[in-house]
């Protein structure tokens, strides 16, 4: 092999690392964005389990952006995580194409679930860029408005009340299996381990149980909502977070299991930012 051909194995070779680097620091950045919003939403939601209003604020997406609005250099931070979270669609886009870290990272199943956050996160960099741009519509109580919207709009259709019905069901059983997969402590799997202390490694496992189960509880009581309003034609039946996280206050010592969740979305968002520390990427 002549000079020049291995001059240009070596410029490959280190473009893909460059790649790898900027790929890493975009998935880390959006972990953290995340992080901040859970963080925020927890906030919020323990406020109002305890007769607060949440200081004006929903517990949801939109709720949070108000709050981080109303930050000092809050405009500056709205663009940060906008942008932060354009990487994490970056990054699960990637993961899509190419496979994720790990043994099972380039399985079929593993692909199309990335393929779906790279979705789900490009939606949420678009609605929080959005709000940073002027557009309130992204605001407080958003996920609320959406979910009816949609929800009335769906049952519209020929077999509406079908499809509602199965989105409903879907979500209820991606909640359960959140539950399952944080009690089993599968995200480990996920984290470089090894590089933390024993303490350490035992408070991450703590914020990522805890955490993971509220998203869970959180996610399979709004798809029972969907269902509601699915069986009973009913748009107003289905809930977005807020109203979601509001329902728990209504039941039996309401205001301290609304409590409990929010400190376990408060957990989550604390675990995210675990994520951006020691996640494998």
């Amino acid at each position: 092999m002549d000079a020049r051909s291995w001059t240009l194995r070596g410029r490959g070779r280190a473009r893909r690392v460059a790649d790898s680097t900027a790929m890493a620091a975009a998935a880390r950045a959006g972990f953290a964005a995340r992080g901040v919003i859970y963080v925020l939403v927890g906030v919020i939601a323990l406020q109002i389990a305890f007769g607060g209003d949440g200081g004006g604020h929903q517990a949801d997406r939109g709720g949070a952006l108000d709050e981080l609005a109303g930050r000092p250099f809050g405009s500056a931070l709205l663009w940060a995580v906008g942008l932060a979270l354009a990487g994490m669609a970056l990054w699960q886009l990637s993961e899509a194409v190419f496979g994720g870290s790990g043994p099972g990272g380039s399985k079929l199943h593993e692909r199309a679930a990335a393929s779906f956050r790279c979705v789900f996160y490009g939606f949420v960099s678009y609605s929080v860029l959005s709000y940073a741009a002027g557009d309130k519509g992204s605001g407080s109580g958003a996920s609320d408005r959406q979910t009816d919207d949609v929800t009335a709009r769906v049952l519209e259709w020929p077999a509406g009340q079908l499809l509602v019905g199965a989105a409903g069901l879907a979500v209820v059983i991606a909640g359960l299996w959140i539950c399952v997969r944080a009690v089993r402590r599968k995200f480990r799997q996920d984290l470089r381990t090894g590089a933390m202390s024993s303490g350490t490694r035992k408070a991450v496992e703590f914020l990522g149980v805890a955490g993971g189960v509220a998203r869970g509880v959180v996610f399979a009581v709004a798809g029972v909502f969907a269902l509601a309003a699915a069986v009973r034609h009913q748009p107003g039946k289905a809930r977005g977070m807020d109203d979601t996280l509001r329902a728990f206050r209504d039941l039996p010592a309401g205001p301290w299991l609304l409590a409990a969740v929010a400190a376990g979305l408060a957990a989550f968002g604390l675990f995210s930012w675990c994520d951006a520390r020691w996640r494998k990427v």
